[in-house]
């Protein structure tokens, strides 16, 4: 658990590679994982529909949904606590029930839900590692799905039982799959933060990976933004 200020001299190379490692050297299928047997279908018309999801430090996961296509928008934030706790520091804390979180709207006659979620579990985090996403630990950096209907709370939870079922990861998949209460947008320096900071060793280490592992996994879904 580290406030911002303590992330940001978080630079040690030796702590950075494990990080790293940890994150991505096990338990990684990547598009060996399968399509979801459960999910929307394509939509006929353009449209705009949103999904939440949470997974370790949202820079990461923000990086990774604004390269995907079909999204309109990822926006860094705050999901599963109240409003007078969506505050940065007071989030950092690990005590607010908040998980840094990422808001997806996506055009769901480019993108369904579940290719969504695919890309969720195959690159933009270890959904075996709880509480916890690399160097990054607290309860703020758990796995979540906050589904905004009872159509995506289905195609959720009939993915991870289906990657349950397949044996995809080494480990138990820990993700939770909960509703969606309110998001909260996070402060404006969080925004986009890995495509302003690419040389920060945090981003370097921990989040750019996921874009070039999104990139070489997902080429059809990849989208150079």
């Amino acid at each position: 658990m580290r406030n911002f200020f303590a992330r940001m001299t978080f630079v040690s190379a030796t702590i950075l590679f494990a990080g790293f490692a940890a994150g991505y050297a096990s338990d990684r299928p990547g598009a060996n994982l399968p399509n979801p047997a459960v999910d929307a279908p394509v939509a006929t018309a353009k449209g705009e529909q949103t999904a939440v999801v949470a997974g370790g430090c949202f820079w990461g996961i923000q990086a990774v949904f604004q390269h995907v296509k079909g999204v309109v928008s990822a926006t860094s934030g705050y999901s599963g606590g109240s409003a007078k706790d969506a505050e940065y520091e007071i989030v950092s804390s690990g005590t607010t029930g908040h998980a840094e979180s990422v808001k997806i709207v996506f055009d769901p006659s480019q993108i369904t839900y579940g290719q969504l979620l695919k890309v969720f579990f195959s690159v933009a985090h270890d959904p075996t590692q709880l509480n916890r996403q690399g160097p990054d630990v607290g309860r703020q950096y758990r796995s979540s799905i906050f589904f905004g209907s009872d159509e995506q709370k289905r195609i959720a939870e009939a993915y991870i039982a289906q990657l349950g079922n397949a044996a995809a990861f080494q480990r138990k998949i820990v993700t939770e799959v909960v509703p969606l209460k309110a998001f909260y947008a996070a402060e404006a320096y969080h925004q986009d933060y890995a495509t302003l900071h690419p040389n920060e060793p945090y981003i370097v280490v921990n989040d750019a990976p996921k874009v070039v592992h999104l990139r070489a996994e997902f080429p059809s879904l990849y989208m150079n933004r």
